[in-house]
């Protein structure tokens, strides 16, 4: 109970932030495939299966829960006024947590070079995806008074493609999250509710419905190609990572009061080697649970 608390504990801190998804966090400390094979077992028809994913995703769920909470307090407001301080430590997670992948699956990556291109298009997806901002640069209100048609269906959407970087090891969601201007709004939201605020109740749940509707159209895709098409899914994998680079870089345009790109002046060097160091911590804990 405590093992699996402590794994959902570290996931929701990974998926609270742009960078590495929750998902890279459960394959750098080993159960990746039993958190994949449990959700997919929840969706079957084996009433075993079933009820051993259920217990084994609620003690999960209980660490990231806790978790999350945390990381809402303090990060919906550092988001804002440290900027680039943040936006540093997320480029250090990402870029140390590249090498740690590729050792991880060294034996399906080894001698399959020619994967490489599907690198090259988790790439470009993602540098697309920021370049091509549907949000424009602006962070979007998601207050009850200010919802609409378009509102509503955006925040489904972008809850479902979310979803499936979150789940995937890679992306973060909430780096998608953070080129859809949709990052400090739905952080705030969880914030505000948390406090009682119940104006930002209907859009958490659209942003839910949307979170619940990519779990179930993705997660079946990803057990296939992990299975069948393991190299190229990791090879893609680290694309995704590659190009959440410049995602990270470009962030602080996305909020409510845009700023710029950072850059040299704005990187922060210490910020940077904590994500590092915090990586290297997850090792840690890796090696001490499988003692």
């Amino acid at each position: 109970m405590l093992l699996n608390a402590i794994r959902g504990f570290c996931m929701a801190l990974a998926d609270s932030v742009p960078g590495v998804s929750g998902g890279t966090i459960a394959f750098l400390l080993g159960f990746y495939d039993e958190f994949i094979n449990s959700l997919n077992d929840l969706m079957g028809r084996d009433n075993r299966r079933r009820r051993a994913a259920i217990f084994f995703l609620i003690k999960l769920g209980i660490g990231w829960v806790i978790g999350f909470s945390m990381s809402v307090i303090v990060l919906s407001s550092l988001f804002q006024v440290h900027i680039y301080e943040i936006s540093s430590v997320f480029m250090g997670l990402t870029l140390f947590a590249i090498p740690m992948v590729i050792k991880e699956e060294k034996q399906v990556m080894a001698g399959r070079y020619g994967n490489l291109v599907f690198t090259l298009i988790g790439t470009l997806l993602v540098f697309c995806i920021s370049y091509f901002n549907p949000a424009g640069g602006q962070g979007i209100n998601v207050s009850v008074e200010h919802l609409s048609l378009g509102v509503v269906l955006y925040v489904f959407f972008a809850a479902m493609i979310a979803i499936t970087a979150m789940v995937l090891p890679g992306i973060s969601g909430s780096t998608l999250l953070l080129i859809f201007g949709l990052y400090v709004p739905i952080l705030g939201a969880v914030k505000e509710l948390m406090h009682l605020n119940f104006s930002y109740f209907p859009i958490l749940v659209v942003f839910g419905l949307g979170v619940i509707a990519g779990i179930v159209g993705i997660i079946k895709l990803i057990k296939m190609c992990l299975e069948r098409y393991r190299s190229q899914t990791i090879y893609t994998i680290v694309g995704l990572m590659i190009g959440s680079l410049y995602a990270i870089v470009m962030g602080p345009t996305t909020l409510d009061v845009p700023q710029a790109p950072m850059g040299l002046k704005t990187f922060r060097i210490l910020f940077f080697l904590l994500g590092g160091l915090i990586l290297a911590g997850l090792e840690f804990l890796k090696a001490r649970l499988e003692k």
